[in-house]
């Protein structure tokens, strides 16, 4: 078998990060070259059920998003106001203003309850803290999703994890778990795609690379009882997959007609402080991703830990957000996904009501803000509330791991389902307790 492109990171099976397509017996799943070439010409856009969860590290301020406190004292309340949005009686920050224009599309929670002061990714991408889930080896959300439900497509991974590697390392995105290595985000990071792209070899790079494939599969000849002269159809066949190949597109943004572009805008790929860039090209992905039929994709974007300069910090980002994530939730709608689609945007915990006397505002676990759309549910609410200062679950509490519940039901996976581990012990998803919101159940 011959891998065409190599990586130090290898997975368990022996392919590397950026060997997604292999030739020789040209397998993806076991599959052989004609399954494979089946595949592709039988491909066609995906209608099942997926998930695009967007991890805002550090901890997005809910007082100056989706909860602000205008009555409150001036040192809570803080420099931004509320405006109306598409949705009557529903207000959000004044930097949001495409969101609160689409606000019929979605549902906030604003009285996520449980967290714990834990500036990671674990609890809200695994459903447990980072120590214990570390210990006993919990497995990411997505990992669990591309286990249960499997890929939708023999050409592409399940999961497909676009979180770049940030330099807070409890940040970056958990691991499979006990959900077993195979189930691990395919990762696409940095210079992934130009190195994937078969198209920008060299024709010299090409043709060492047939004769290598020619001599590797001589023996196939005789076993396939093929004709030699359909045998060059056939290699043509399997390069065109490799060079046009779905995953390798829905990477490339620069597919997308401009107007698509533009609506999304561009952010940066550069990072932010310790954490993510604020880089709405992987919003736009995102759902490419999806609409060529992977399962779930997993994206860290921005960086909100703001304990000084809190508000210029959000003028500069939130616009940049406020255009991203509505983009991404539109976009969905027009192209009809926005029943099979759950798109879910958190950070690990809010922050204080009170600023702070460097303009910050601190972590706080006590309650938190999350942002759902799509996945068939009911859209245009806000389910919960908090008290006059922000500070804590004035109504329907809301526990985060009730979040991710939901977007399990919503998936068509019992959230306390057990799946075996690798020494084949039944370990349930999530708690007993932990259940589905049913404001949010589709």
């Amino acid at each position: 078998m011959l891998t065409l492109f190599t990586d130090k990171h290898r997975y368990c099976d022996g392919i590397s990060r950026r060997s997604f397509l292999q030739i020789g017996a040209l397998a993806m799943g076991g599959l052989a070259l004609p399954d494979l070439l089946r595949a592709e010409q039988a491909a066609g856009r995906s209608a099942a059920k997926s998930v695009i969860m967007v991890y805002l590290s550090g901890g997005l301020s809910h007082h100056d998003s989706f909860d602000l406190k205008p009555d409150a004292p001036s040192e809570i309340a803080g420099e931004f106001r509320p405006i109306a949005t598409r949705v009557p009686g529903i207000q959000i920050g004044e930097h949001l203003p495409h969101l609160a224009g689409i606000m019929d599309k979605l549902a906030i929670v604003r009285s996520s309850v449980g967290l714990r002061d834990e500036q990671s990714s674990y609890q809200t991408l695994t459903g447990y803290t980072m120590d214990l889930a570390r210990r006993e080896g919990k497995p990411n959300v997505c990992s669990v999703i591309a286990r249960v439900l499997g890929p939708t497509s023999p050409l592409l991974p399940p999961f497909v994890d676009l979180f770049p590697t940030m330099q807070h390392r409890p940040y970056n995105i958990p691991g499979p778990g006990f959900a077993g290595a195979a189930f691990a985000g395919a990762r696409v990071e940095g210079d992934t795609l130009s190195v994937m792209r078969l198209r920008d070899l060299s024709a010299e790079q090409f043709g060492d690379r047939r004769q290598l494939l020619q001599s590797l599969d001589g023996l196939r000849r005789d076993l396939d009882n093929v004709p030699v002269e359909r045998m060059d159809v056939s290699y043509r066949q399997a390069f065109e997959v490799l060079s046009s190949s779905r995953l390798v597109e829905a990477l490339d943004v620069e597919r997308e007609p401009r107007p698509v572009r533009e609506r999304y805008g561009v952010g940066s790929s550069r990072h932010q402080g310790d954490g993510a860039p604020l880089w709405n090209d992987q919003l736009l992905q995102a759902r490419r991703l999806i609409e060529a039929g992977v399962r779930c994709v997993t994206v860290a974007y921005g960086f909100w830990d703001t304990h000084g300069g809190n508000f210029r910090h959000l003028r500069s980002n939130l616009p940049v957000f406020d255009r991203g994530i509505s983009a991404l939730v539109e976009d969905l709608h027009l192209r009809g996904l926005d029943r099979d689609v759950t798109v879910l945007v958190w950070g690990e915990f809010g922050r204080t009501p009170r600023i702070n006397r460097d303009a910050g505002r601190d972590h706080w676990a006590p309650v938190n803000c999350a942002l759902l759309a799509g996945g068939g549910m009911p859209a245009g609410q806000v389910v919960g509330s908090t008290d006059r200062f922000g500070a804590y679950a004035a109504a329907r509490p809301v526990h985060y791991r009730d979040i991710l519940a939901t977007v399990y039901h919503n998936l068509g996976i019992d959230p306390h389902q057990a799946i075996r581990d690798q020494l084949d012990r039944p370990v349930a998803l999530l708690p007993e307790d932990a259940r589905p919101v049913g404001e949010l159940c589709a």
